[in-house]
């Protein structure tokens, strides 16, 4: 009778708790086959217990048995440890079986104790009992792992028809890879070793692959291999945190011995899609990478969740890795504006695929046309705007240098009029490293529109205006990659400008990251009219980015494929610049992100000059625009228009 009590003020207290488990859990056929047999190790524990302390069991023992394996059942509703995967059992599972044991041995002589004092338990027994049953329910979840593992080790050591990796890297993402290419039948990879740049990992095993050395013994690690018939033809780095820098020299050994360089995804770049860890061939954003920064992600979330976000040129490169960016840190709303119907229509279709609970309104409008964009805004109500639209090619705006005035300095300036007209707390405004001494009219044009946003900043009318400087972004249209892709396509030549033509390079989500690392920073700070500027690193060569292009494409610079120079083009400048010489950089708390001090100017006068410039590009009146941006801009130092110079071929 006493049990039976025991069993009905059990099922009492925990009615709700198995309603709700139930239908969720337990009655999936195999949670609840592990569910049985997680109760009936608790039983086996209780019962064991007892015979390894008096190597005797007394009947009423088994009677006590049922109650024992009931509290487990209660407990194991909670825990959920009828829902781990046996086969992937890891120490977190661990830890949760110990704990599991730990609560059920506790409860239970919590509630025995009231119900006989103990006087029927020996005082060890909760020892006994809670070695025991951590044995019998991590036991078989260890087994069954060891089962599933058993291949790994007759794989790592060779298998016929199977291509050799060495891995660079030794940390939890080369073990997670071993396991992944050792559970798959169908891979194609043989591991034979690692390399490390932890001396403390050396002569160390892992999932039975050993740290053969340090990244700058490679050549001689590969060799011993190649000695053991066991050269590798793949180099896979899995490293998440590696710069350009050592990538570029990974591939300088790699390459003359004839060894592929790949490497297995970052996370940063998985979550976007390709979750597998497939090594992929090493792209040209690989060698000018830099390693992963610490960025303040709480504070980039904060700034977003939950607020009603605008993004101006939505559709571009910029602009569309903003949207994606913004749309997973969870605004209420998200209002997407560009004047390209096409790079609208796809922006849109794609945020509301990966984001089909946000709130998303795609906004047909030009930048140019203020009476639209207080519209937009009087609905949209924007707690934050990113104004991204700009026309950003040089040659071309260098041609149509009206239009692009229009665009990169009066439709920044009707952005953010409608910003204070309609309140908005704050606007990112993206600027580029052309403005900074331009010799082109783009780069004037937006550092025309720099000056109207500090102006404004400085007159603190209500509304934040936090402008980000950066130089070109590796793969965006119209960018020198794409171009120097197509141009292998067609077997060459590669064309650059000059031999000694550099720039600054960013990948389009490093670059979008630090925008929003620099906007939640200029939000926190007080630094009214300041321009943040983006860490690019080292300038980079682009004739030596070709030839690491051509390097990458299997060829041979100079021999399979020749790279042409052409000559610099209409306001091209060799060598670009983040900061004025007025404006010395000031560093923040935030890697990455750099200040500099505002060249300060009224607004009253900008605001007047900018409406002479907007009337006189409007008429078509090309030297009085001319003369008004020298005049906003007076370090503008624009180069004449040249003939295109004969084609020459260098080595």
């Amino acid at each position: 009778m006493l049990i039976l009590s025991l069993f009905r003020n059990l099922a009492l207290s925990t009615r709700a708790a198995v309603i709700s488990a139930l239908p969720r859990n337990l009655l999936r056929p195999r949670n609840l086959a592990v569910f049985g047999h997680d109760i009936a190790m608790a039983y086996l524990a209780f019962v064991g217990a007892f015979y390894l302390r008096l190597f005797e069991v007394e009947p009423h023992v088994f009677k006590i048995g049922f109650a024992f394996a009931a509290v487990a059942a209660c407990v194991y509703l909670f825990t959920g440890l009828y829902r781990h995967v046996w086969e992937y059992v890891s120490a977190r599972d661990a830890f949760n079986v110990v704990r599991t044991a730990f609560v059920i041995v506790l409860l239970f002589h919590s509630v025995w104790f009231f119900v006989t004092r103990l006087d029927d338990l020996p005082r060890s027994f909760p020892i006994y009992s809670f070695i025991l049953l951590v044995a019998l329910l991590g036991g078989p979840r260890l087994a069954v792992r060891i089962i599933r593992d058993a291949p790994l080790h007759v794989r790592l050591r060779g298998t016929p028809g199977t291509s050799t990796v060495l891995l660079v890297g030794a940390g939890p993402e080369a073990e997670q890879f071993i396991r992944t290419v050792a559970r798959d039948p169908a891979s194609p990879h043989t591991i034979v070793g690692m390399v490390t740049i932890n001396s403390g990992r050396l002569g160390q095993v892992i999932q039975g692959v050993e740290v053969l050395g340090r990244d700058e013994e490679l050549p001689q690690i590969i060799a011993q291999l190649e000695a053991r018939d066991m050269k590798p033809n793949k180099l896979v780095v899995v490293r998440r945190d590696i710069s350009g820098a050592q990538v570029r020299a990974l591939l300088a050994v790699a390459e003359p011995r004839g060894i592929q360089l790949a490497r297995v995804p970052p996370p940063q770049v998985s979550a976007y899609g390709d979750s597998e860890l497939k090594p992929r061939p090493i792209a040209i954003e690989d060698l000018l990478g830099r390693p992963q920064l610490n960025l303040d992600r709480d504070a980039m979330t904060r700034m977003i969740a939950g607020r009603r976000i605008l993004i101006t040129g939505a559709g571009g490169s910029i602009g569309s890795e903003l949207v994606r960016q913004i749309s997973d840190a969870g605004p209420s709303a998200l209002y997407l504006l560009d004047h390209s119907e096409f790079a609208l229509y796809t922006v849109d279709m794609t945020t509301r695929t990966r984001r089909p609970a946000l709130s998303v309104s795609a906004l047909l409008a030009d930048v140019r046309d203020p009476v639209r964009l207080a519209e937009i805004f009087t609905e949209a109500q924007p707690d934050l705007v990113f104004h991204a639209a700009a026309l950003k090619h040089v040659p071309i705006v260098e041609e149509n240098a009206l239009d692009g005035l229009l665009t990169n300095a009066i439709g920044t300036r009707n952005v953010a009029d409608a910003c204070v007209n309609a309140n908005v707390p704050a606007m990112v405004v993206i600027s580029t490293d052309k403005a900074v001494n331009p010799s082109n009219v783009m780069g004037a044009s937006k550092r025309v529109a720099e000056m109207y946003c500090q102006a404004y900043d400085l007159r603190r009318v209500g509304t934040r205006f936090i402008t980000v400087r950066f130089g070109n972004v590796l793969g965006s249209g119209g960018s020198v990659v794409p171009l120097f892709q197509k141009q292998l396509e067609a077997g060459g030549p590669l064309t650059v400008t000059h031999p000694d033509i550099e720039r600054y390079f960013m990948t389009v989500r490093e670059a979008v990251e630090l925008v929003l690392q620099a906007a939640a920073l200029g939000r926190q700070r007080n630094d009214e009219g300041a321009i943040y500027v983006l860490d690019m690193g080292q300038p980079v060569k682009i004739i030596d980015l070709a030839r690491q292009m051509i390097r990458l494409a299997g060829k041979v610079p100079d021999v399979d494929v020749r790279i042409a120079i052409v000559g610099l083009r209409p306001g091209e400048k060799l060598f670009e610049e983040l900061f004025h010489g007025e404006e010395p950089p000031v560093a923040t708390d935030q890697e990455g992100v750099l200040i500099a001090r505002p060249r300060t100017s009224d607004h009253a006068v900008i605001a007047t000059k900018l409406t002479a410039l907007g009337e006189a590009c409007r008429r078509r009146d090309h030297a009085a625009a001319m003369a008004l941006l020298h005049d906003i801009v007076p370090e503008l130092k624009r180069s004449q228009s040249a003939p295109a110079p004969n084609l020459r071929l260098v080595k």
